[in-house]
């Protein structure tokens, strides 16, 4: 197993800044050019419900355009599920979704809501589109995962990232005993939400961790740095924790 650890990069807030005032830019597809050309591995995007930041027509130009794997998450809807079976994305992330929150609030309940997502789970990889879902560091999320035959789970690192001294450290232990748990039954292991220059290292080092996925911090440095040095010092911040 090759020990390059692939950074994903999601630009749905660059879609939140073009759609602030409703004109064609700043385009979330040159973003994600841009980020491809800076050393991301892929791209992910988030065609919410309520298209409040990327739109359909992101994600077909995306699946045009990219020479990366795209990245779709998605809520466990058919609607969705409709969407990525038309566009077959490389890989399709399930993340729980409600209308009023500001960004991904938690994990998916993956064990409450087994027999919702078996069929979203089983169609998707029946299409060859590599299905991953968003959970908490919990052992009995891991088992759901596996139960539902879902090859990759992507760890929430959202509480991680907003504490710290011990309490961020028990929270990093959780991550790391996660991580070994799904990568020993076969699952591939994925983390993302919050991660920033200063937290990305612990995280970027627990070896069972194959992509990170990061956004919003990415799009916020960009403003100061441009894109593709926040992806470039992103990247370096990864490689030297590994």
């Amino acid at each position: 197993m090759s020990d390059h650890l692939r950074l994903g990069v999601n630009i749905d807030h660059v879609a939140t800044v073009r759609n602030a005032r409703g004109a064609g830019y700043p385009d979330p597809v040159r973003a994600a050019l841009l980020a491809a050309e800076a050393g991301a591995d892929g791209i992910t995007a988030h065609l919410r419900e309520d298209r409040r930041h990327i739109t359909d027509e992101d994600i077909a130009r995306l699946s045009a355009q990219l020479t990366v794997p795209l990245n779709l998450e998605m809520a466990a809807t058919d609607e969705m599920l409709a969407i990525a079976l038309r566009h077959r994305p490389h890989a399709a992330c399930i993340v729980p979704e409600k209308r009023e929150e500001r960004t991904t609030e938690g994990g998916l309940d993956a064990a409450g809501q087994h027999n919702h997502l078996q069929h979203l789970v089983g169609e998707l990889g029946r299409a060859n589109i590599r299905v991953s879902l968003f959970i908490e560091p919990d052992a009995r999320q891991i088992d759901a995962a596996l139960r539902l035959g879902a090859p990759v789970v992507e760890l929430h690192t959202g509480r991680y990232a907003e504490l710290s001294g011990e309490a961020q450290a028990v929270e990093l232990r959780r991550l790391a005993d996660a991580a070994a748990l799904a990568a020993k039954n076969g699952i591939e292991v994925h983390a993302g939400h919050g991660l920033t220059y200063a937290n990305v290292a612990p995280i970027a080092a627990i070896p069972q961790v194959r992509e990170l996925n990061i956004g919003h911090f990415l799009v916020g440095e960009a403003l100061f740095v441009g894109l593709a040095d926040s992806v470039r010092e992103m990247r370096a911040a990864m490689d030297a924790a590994r």
